[in-house]
C-alpha cells in the first residue's frame, strides 16, 4: 500500500470511528461487524484519489467516499444470506449472528439510510448515480445466479455480468469523487471510465484467488466459487482447451452435490485457466491506465499507482477478497 493509500485509509477509518452514525443500533452494530471484517476500503480510496486528481482536499469528500463503502457493506450483508456465509474472514456474518430475517432488513435499512442521507446532502446527479449503480449491481447479481453451472457462458457474457455487480460501483466511485470535486466535465467519462476498467480487473484477479489463495487470509476454502455453482474467467478460459469428456466432468461436478472440488480447480490450473485470467486482468487495468489520457500526468500518478497495487500484490494478499 503506497503512502498516499495509507493516508486515505486512515480518513476513511477515521470517519467511521468518529462520524458514522444511524438511528438503528442493529444497523450500526452490522456495519461495524462488517468493517472490523477487513477489507482494503478500495472503493472511498478511488473516490478522494478522483477528488483529488481533480484538486480538491481529500478531507473535504471522505463523507461521499464513505457512503460508497457504505453501499458496498450492504451488498455484503446481503451476499452473505443469499450464499448461506456463516463467517467473512473469522467474523461471524450478520444474518448468522442476528438471523436472516434482521439481516435481510439490517441491509434494506442501510441502503434507506445511505440514500436518504445522500439525497439530504448531495446535488443531483450524485443520488441519480448512486441509484442507477445499485440497480446494476443487483441486475449483475441476479444475471449471476442465473448462469450457475452454465459452462455455455463465454468470456464476454462474464464481463457483463463483472461490469455490473463489481465494476459499476468502483465507477461510480470515481465518478462521485470527481462531479463532488466540481471537476472540468470532460475529465468526469476518464475517471469514471478508469473506475470501471478497474473494477472488471478487480473481480478477475478476486476470482483468481478463490483458486491460488490462502485459506486462513481468504476467509473460506479454496474453490469455494465452483461449491456455489459460479462460472468464473479462470475456469472459462480453462475450457476453450477442454475436450467433451472434460466438459462432460466438469458439468457433472456442477450437478453433483457431494462433488469435490479439487479436481476441477486441478483442471484450470493444468490447462492455464490462471495465467490466461490475469492476462486479462492485466489488460483491463492497461485500459484503466488509458482512460485517463485526458488527465496530466501529475493528476494521472496517484491514480495509476493505486492501480499497479492490484496486480502487484501477491494472490495470498488480495486484502478485499469479496464474496459476491
Amino acid at each position: 500500500m503506497s503512502e498516499t493509500q495509507s493516508r486515505l485509509r486512515l480518513l476513511i477509518d477515521d470517519y467511521f470511528t468518529t462520524s458514522f452514525s444511524t438511528e438503528n443500533a442493529l444497523v450500526n452494530e452490522a456495519v461495524r461487524r462488517m468493517l472490523t471484517a477487513g477489507g482494503k476500503r478500495l472503493r472511498p480510496q478511488l473516490t478522494l484519489l478522483a477528488a483529488e486528481a481533480v484538486g480538491a482536499r481529500a478531507e473535504d469528500h471522505v463523507a461521499i467516499a464513505t457512503h460508497l463503502e457504505l453501499i458496498h457493506v450492504a451488498t455484503l450483508i446481503h451476499d452473505d444470506i443469499v450464499d448461506g456465509a456463516d463467517e467473512r474472514r473469522g467474523v461471524t456474518t450478520v444474518g448468522a449472528t442476528f438471523g436472516n430475517r434482521i439481516g435481510v432488513l439490517a441491509g434494506d435499512y442501510l441502503f434507506a439510510w445511505i440514500f436518504a442521507t445522500v439525497t439530504a446532502n448531495y446535488p443531483a446527479p450524485i443520488p441519480h448515480i448512486l441509484s442507477r449503480t445499485l440497480a446494476a449491481i443487483c441486475d449483475g447479481e441476479v444475471l449471476q445466479l442465473r448462469s450457475l453451472g452454465d459452462l455455455r457462458i463465454d468470456a464476454a457474457q462474464y464481463t457483463t455480468i463483472v461490469a455490473k455487480k463489481t465494476a459499476s460501483l468502483f465507477a461510480a466511485a470515481a465518478e462521485c469523487g470527481a462531479r463532488c470535486a466540481g471537476a472540468d466535465p470532460r475529465l468526469v467519462p476518464a475517471l469514471t471510465a478508469f473506475g470501471e476498467h478497474l473494477g472488471i480487473a478487480f473481480q478477475i484477479l478476486d476470482d483468481i484467488l478463490d483458486l491460488t489463495g490462502d485459506h486462513a487470509i481468504a476467509g473460506k476454502p479454496i474453490g469455494h466459487d465452483l461449491i456455489e455453482g459460479k462460472v468464473t474467467l479462470p475456469l472459462i478460459m480453462a475450457l476453450e482447451t477442454a475436450t467433451t469428456e472434460e466438459r462432460a466432468q466438469i458439468a457433472a461436478f456442477f450437478t453433483t452435490s457431494e462433488a469435490e472440488q479439487a479436481p476441477v480447480v486441478a483442471f484450470i490450473h493444468e490447462r492455464g485457466g490462471i495465467e490466461q485470467a490475469r492476462r486479462r486482468a492485466e489488460r483491463c487495468i492497461e485500459e484503466a491506465e488509458q482512460a485517463l489520457a485526458p488527465l496530466t500526468q501529475a493528476q494521472r500518478m496517484p491514480l495509476l499507482t493505486f492501480a499497479q497495487t492490484l496486480l502487484s500484490r501477491p494472490p495470498t494478499l488480495q486484502g478485499d477478497h469479496v464474496r459476491c
